[in-house]
């Protein structure tokens, strides 16, 4: 089964009675690009999660996080305190301020609840609970289950990415196969056509050797066959279809695609047929999808 570099994985863990979140988001990359998002009691233990998560997600751009949430938190998880002392303070400074106003003939003013809570150091988040070291076994325990959960993902991603694969796959081969009848008549038309400029040309009294003739229609029918790329180019998609088998084929996907695209390509060049080059069209649109994707696999 193949897997896809995107990914998302969640875990939640407690430490005597403090709860924290762990959270894995995943796109593709060439390599394995990892970034830390942790507070600061937790950063020693940033090298053995870098490790845990590159034994499992082996490439793509992953993003961790990690926060603590309290039973007090609001619905975002995170907890906060108001500074009751400096909101004291700033409710003195301000009625003395209005009773200056009044006294110079302003008139009343009054201030509003969410202007007070806007004013600095009236509202802070709480701050982390202490971090032990006897704590890590259950902060690895949790990070193996969130590196888990982003590890499934990538593989139900993988699974539909799959399914498309196969879809386009017997979709070039399906076209590949329609190309056949347009190159019977166009055969025909080649023949017919150069049979007529035969015959203007023995109208005006010059002598065609006939033998020759025949040897290079031959020739000339020879070089736009293009029985040897569609035989290689059903090959090349039954090797993609069976390379989907492996373990971590995107590599050698993508080799093999490009293989599918040269004999497409020649198939095209060698056309010299409007229906023909329909088909090369639609099949190099269907290899252009496959394509795209392939960049999220691993």
């Amino acid at each position: 089964m193949i897997k896809s570099m995107t990914g998302y994985g969640k875990s939640q863990g407690e430490i005597q009675g403090k709860v924290f979140q762990i959270e894995i988001r995943s796109v593709n990359s060439k390599t394995l690009d990892i970034s830390f998002k942790l507070p600061a009691e937790w950063r020693d233990l940033e090298p053995v999660f870098r490790t845990r998560i590159a034994s499992v997600l082996s490439r793509g751009k992953i993003d961790c996080s990690l926060r603590w949430i309290r039973k007090d938190a609001g619905p975002d998880g995170t907890a906060y305190r108001f500074n009751r002392d400096q909101m004291r303070l700033y409710l003195k400074e301000w009625q003395e301020a209005e009773a200056l106003l009044r006294s110079s003939g302003v008139g009343e003013t009054s201030i509003e609840a969410r202007d007070l809570l806007s004013l600095p150091g009236i509202v802070s988040e709480a701050s982390s609970p202490e971090f032990s070291q006897a704590d890590a076994e259950a902060a690895e325990a949790a990070m193996d289950e969130c590196i888990a959960s982003a590890d499934k993902s990538r593989a139900e991603e993988g699974a539909v990415l799959e399914k498309d694969f196969r879809y386009r796959t017997g979709l070039i081969e399906e076209l590949a196969c329609q190309v056949e009848p347009f190159e019977k008549e166009r055969i025909a038309r080649m023949r017919q056509r150069l049979e007529l400029q035969l015959s203007e040309w023995e109208s005006a009294e010059k002598k065609v050797d006939k033998n020759r003739f025949e040897q290079e229609m031959i020739y000339y029918l020879e070089k736009l066959d293009i029985t040897e790329e569609k035989v290689r180019l059903h090959k090349h998609c039954r090797y993609f279809l069976q390379t989907l088998e492996e373990d971590m084929p995107g590599r050698k996907l993508a080799f093999i695609a490009q293989e599918m695209g040269r004999e497409i390509n020649t198939m095209g060049s060698k056309a010299n047929d409007a229906d023909i080059q329909k088909l090369v069209v639609r099949m190099k649109d269907e290899l252009e999808k496959i394509k795209e994707q392939l960049f999220n696999i691993l």
